[in-house]
Formats: structure tokens, sequence, C-alpha cells
């Protein structure tokens, strides 16, 4: 299927083009029965008396409202296909008078109407006091599913790297749509492409369906053209509309053959130039003929009949196309744009497509869901968001790894001393987690996760550190500790375990590592001394000495705060460090906790070189932090060392480590 057009459809908007038009008499239409008694009302005044009658826009602005309150309900009458604003057509020329268009699948004289199980349409209805003609044509709609000859660049057919607008996309059960544009999660940032739920999604397609660029239709390659999975997807009146992730590919924003990236939604209005690419027709030009639409489409199967809020575009005779379609079967997801006074296309997206006429219906014309309502309803934006704009995305998750880990508890004295963020001493950043001790200054313990199948190399090129802003500054230190001395503003949470998700994602987790709260004192050789590095590459050297499950893993590490921390700046400073490291293997459990001692009585001097790192049992690292791991993470821990702390030996490389 390659999109609404070639689904039969039943709408409520009508399209009329200028050298075409249909003649009729309000006798001979059909209605719905609440339409008869909206006009069975007495009418104040009719929308044609010269002397208080209301502007086009005033009446506009009326008909749009009474179509968003009434139309559904209108459209039950089951020969009604839709109801929307235009402009009277009368005779052989189209008309000024601004008028309540019905379309009907079938023109009916009176007596027949009843057998039609229908009703008839008024001359006119009453909207706030105002006494509107209306308009009635007979018409249907569908989707654009069915096969055409097409006229399309063999480029839209083809795999794209990078992805553009204008090309063939679709799920796997589905032959082909149009990619619209590219799109971005508004609350993390993460790339998507716009198209149809019909394109998409699908009658046989759920969230997380593979979907492929080109569509099946063009290239039945799915393993070699796989572009990404459906993400979200929207089927009813706020329209026909659908996202998928970017996987693996580049894109680019620019409208194939428009050479134009939409950088703002727009609502159209009636006689509004407007223009599409899509896969089928390539480049077609339209003009706006009726607005504020809601319209009945078919789309067969389980699916069935949706009611699809829209507007609805005619062929612009200022540049037909070479066929005569405005649009055909496999442009659906394609985006309207507006069109400059001066015929230039805009950067103002106008609107998706998603269906057109019926099969062997005269009159050409499209049907496109409000931008405004797609947008909203799939929580996309068109500008990527930056860093800091973005939500924070929720901290260390506790079922990363299948098994539940849930996070520290601090000892009853220690739970005191905790800073609370909106009442809770858990405070959350892109990965990781932590608890903050007002005391301190420092985090009791972090937590964060380690997707290591989706990690990305980020630089920290001018990213400040930076105090956290949802907590007072007194109960973090900044910059005032870490001037003029060879102390380094050092990572709890290493900054290149958190760069991992989507691209946006990952630089909102580059920046969120720069927080003081995640950040202590270190020398600034601190892991180049601490045994060849040991201390700075565990998370590195289970990744590559255990058969990890899923590449993930989840971690936990501190300070170790004691009563005889040496003060420097009127700041005590940890001389011990822990690190729990905690994986799955084999659907197993397992926990190893490390400990790095800084001897800091030289502190003043700045002569620390020794850094030593042992591994110890979680109860070790229990008893001297006072901080209490999940009973999971001690089930996992089946290290053994000796008795006596002498006959511990610090680690000398990564492989002296007892993973297994």
């Amino acid at each position: 299927m390659l999109g609404p057009e070639g689904m039969r459809a039943s709408m409520a908007t009508r399209t009329t083009n200028p050298k075409k038009t249909t003649s009729k008499t309000a006798q001979s239409q059909s209605a719905s029965k609440s339409a008869s008694k909206s006009a069975s009302k007495p009418a104040a005044k009719t929308a044609s008396a010269k002397k208080g009658s209301p502007s086009d826009d005033e009446l506009i602005s009326s008909l749009r409202q009474y179509v968003r309150v009434r139309g559904p309900h209108l459209l039950e009458d089951p020969n009604i296909t839709s109801v929307g604003v235009g402009r009277k057509v009368t005779g052989d020329q189209p008309g000024g008078e601004v008028a309540l268009q019905f379309t009907v699948a079938t023109k009916a004289e009176p007596e027949a109407l009843e057998s039609l199980g229908t009703s008839l349409i008024p001359a006119s209805i009453t909207v706030d006091g105002v006494e509107v003609p209306t308009d009635v044509i007979e018409r249907t709609y569908k989707p654009s599913f069915h096969m055409v000859a097409e006229v399309e660049s063999p480029l839209r057919k083809s795999r794209l790297d990078p992805i553009r607008p204008g090309a063939s996309v679709g799920a796997v059960t589905v032959s082909a749509g149009t990619i619209g544009c590219v799109v971005f999660d508004r609350a993390d940032g993460t790339p998507y492409v716009l198209s149809n739920w019909h394109v998409l999604h699908g009658p046989f397609g759920e969230l997380g369906i593979e979907v492929v660029q080109p569509g099946t239709r063009d290239d039945n390659r799915i393993d070699r053209n796989r572009m990404g999975v459906l993400k979200r997807s929207h089927l009813g009146v706020a329209g026909d509309c659908a996202v998928a992730t970017i996987e693996d590919r580049n894109s680019l924003p620019e409208i194939l053959e428009l050479d134009v990236a939409p950088r703002t939604l727009g609502e159209p209005e009636l006689g509004d130039k407007v223009v599409k690419s899509g896969r089928s027709t390539g480049v077609t030009h339209g003009i706006v003929r009726r607005v504020d639409t809601v319209a009945k489409i078919d789309y067969g199967g389980v699916t069935g009949v949706q009611t699809i809020g829209c507007f609805e575009i005619g062929p612009d005779p200022a540049h037909p196309s070479a066929d005569g379609e405005v649009s055909s079967g496999g442009d659906s997801g394609a985006v309207w744009m507006f069109k400059e006074g001066d015929d230039r296309v805009s950067t103002v997206l106008a609107g998706l497509h998603f269906a057109g006429e019926g099969t062997g219906e005269p009159d050409e014309h499209a049907l496109a869901c409000l931008s405004t309502s797609v947008f909203e309803k799939l929580d996309i934006t068109l500008s990527q968001p930056a860093p800091e704009q973005l939500e924070i995305i929720a901290g260390y998750d506790a079922d990363f790894l299948g098994e539940r880990v849930e996070t520290p508890e601090l000892d009853t004295d220690l739970t005191r001393d905790a800073a609370l963020l909106d009442g809770s001493p858990v405070i959350p950043y892109t990965h990781f987690s932590l608890t903050l001790s007002k005391k301190r200054r420092f985090p009791f313990w972090v937590a964060w996760n380690v997707d290591g199948g989706s990690l990305k190399k980020l630089s920290r090129s001018g990213i400040p550190f930076v105090k956290d802003p949802r907590l007072p500054g007194t109960a973090q230190v900044g910059n005032e500790l870490y001037q003029a001395n060879r102390l380094d503003r050092g990572h709890i949470a290493r900054r290149a375990d958190l760069l991992w998700g989507s691209l946006p994602e990952a630089r909102k987790a580059n920046t969120d590592s720069f927080f003081y709260t995640n950040i202590t004192p270190q020398m600034d050789d601190f892991n180049q001394s601490s045994k060849n590095g040991v201390w700075g590459a565990l998370e590195d050297a289970v990744f590559a000495d255990v058969d990890v499950d899923d590449l993930k893993i989840s971690v936990f590490g501190g300070p170790v705060f004691q009563d005889d921390d040496r003060v420097y700046r009127d700041v005590p400073v940890a001389r011990e460090f822990y690190k729990v490291i905690v994986f799955t293997q084999n659907g197993e459990l397992r926990a190893r906790a490390f400990l790095l001692t800084q001897n800091l009585d030289q502190l003043e001097a700045l002569e620390l070189d020794e850094f030593r790192v042992f591994q110890v049992t979680l109860g070790e690292v229990e008893d001297r932090t006072r901080v209490r791991f999940p009973a999971a993470l001690h089930k996992g821990d089946t290290l053994r060392v000796p008795e006596a702390a002498a006959d511990r030996t610090p680690l000398e490389t990564t492989s002296d480590i007892e993973w297994g």
C-alpha cells in the first residue's frame, strides 16, 4: 500500500477545481439530521446581508468552531463524506461566498433519501446567529495505497544516505509512501522522519516495527534498507501521522527538488498556494480550497472508517502537473509547503498529505492533516533542541540489566544530611542519579548505567563545570576549590560511560556530567598514577574481559568520607574512593567492588604520587561508607579475599581483576 490515497474515503472536505464545477440544488443533496435541526432554528441575519453582516474572516472563524464541535456528529450520516469551510460554487464559476461545504458519496432526489438512510441537507444553516449557505458536492476520498504509473525520479525510490524528505519510505508491511520531513523529539532531541500512520505503521504494524528506506515496493531488500523503527503514531481526528527513527544513516532536512527545509508551522487559509514533493508525482502545486474539515476515510480491514481532521487542496491552474495529478498513490506522507507571493517556496509547513480523490472521480484534489495538530500529537519539533534545552531524561535505571537493582540507601544518621530535590534524596540526571551530602557538599553515591552497544565519542571541549541550579549553591563545591593548584575536577560517573543512546541524548548526558554534584577533587595525575590507570579503566576492563549480557553494565561510585579527611581551603577532601560494577553474565547478576586510596598528607605540598587500587567485597565498601547496597548485589558478590589486610595486594593491571 502506497498511502491513504488508494483507500476509499468518505470525507468532510470539499475541493473545487476552478476549471470544473459541480451543479447542485439543496433538494438533491443528502444531509445529516443534526444539520437539519441546526437549520430549523431562526436566523437573525444572513451571511450575505449588507448591514451588520460579519466579515469573511469573522464568518470563517465561526464556521471553523462549528465544524470542530459539530463536524464529527454530522459525519454520522452514512452518505456524508466530509464537511468543511469553503467558497460556494454556482454554475460554471466559483463563487466568492463563504459556505459550509458538504461532500456526499451519492447525490439523490429527495424521495430517494430514505432508502440511503440519510436526510436532506438544508440550503442554509444558522451559525452564531448568521444564516450560512451550504454547498453540496458528490465526492469520496481514499488514502494513497493504489498503484499508479509513476513519474518520479529514480532517486526518490533509491536507498539514500543521507536520507532526504520526498523519498520513498515504509514499514516492512507497507508498500511505499513518502518521507515528509526530518523532525526532532521535543523531549530528548532524537531525529525522526515524519510520514503517515498508514505508511510507517499500517494495519499490521505496531510500535517498534522495522521501517525501510526505500519502501518495499521500490526495493524489497529489507536488511540492506533498514532505516529505523516506528517510534510514535496516531490515526484519528488529530491526523494520520507517525514518526520513525533514523539509525546508522545521516539525514538532510532539504526536501528533494524543492531544496528548502521546513522551519516553522503555519495554518492554511482559503486561497493559499502550496506545493509538495512526493514519491510518485514529484513536485506538484495546489491551492487550498477548504479548511477546518473533518473527513471519513475507509482504511479497510480491522482499521475501518476513521475520522480525520484536515484541509483540502485542489490543483493550481497556473502550475499544472504533467499528467494532471496533484497527488497519486505513494505520495502519502509528503508535506505541503506554503508558497510566497512571488511563487517561491517558503520554509513554512502547511500540512501533511495523506489522501486524495476516490477511484474514477473527475475532480482532482488532495487532503492534508494540519501541521500543528500532528506536531502536538507526536510531541515533535522542527528544530533540534540544544542540549541545555532538552528535558531531563530519567536518571539511573534500576531495571537496566533486566533484574532490578535499586539505588543505595544511607544509614539513618546520614539520611538527615542528604540534600533533597522535590522532597527526594535521589537527584536524577541523564543516565545517572546521585545523593548529595549537604555537610560535605559532595555525593554520598552516584549510580549510572552504561550501554556499551551505543556509546558515542563526543568532545568535552567548551562544556563548563557548573553548579546544579535545582539545588542550593551552598550545598555544592564549585570552582573556588580548584584554582591555582594541582587538584583536578574529577568525574565520579565517568563522562565516557554516559555518552550512549541517541546522539541528542548522549550530548545531554555529556553536558550533565559536568555538574559539580558529580565532581570531587582528585590529583591531576589521579588515573595515570593509579597503577597504570587501573582505576580509570575498570569499566572498559569488564567489557574487554567478560562476556557481558547485552553489553550493559551499571556502576555505583563515590568518595569515602572520613572524620580525619584533610581540610583544604575549608573543604574536607576525601582520600579514598569506591566503585561497584554490576553486570549480568549468562543471565546471572554479578557485582564486583573496588577501593582506591589517596594519601593526602602532602596535599599542601602537592607532592602526592601514590594511588593503590584494591579489589574488595561489597560489605567492606558498606563498612567504610555506611552506604547500603540492595540484597541483589550482595548475592552477586562472590569474591573471596584474605582475612588479613596485610595479605591484600593492590591491582597492578586490569588482568589481576577477578570477574567470574
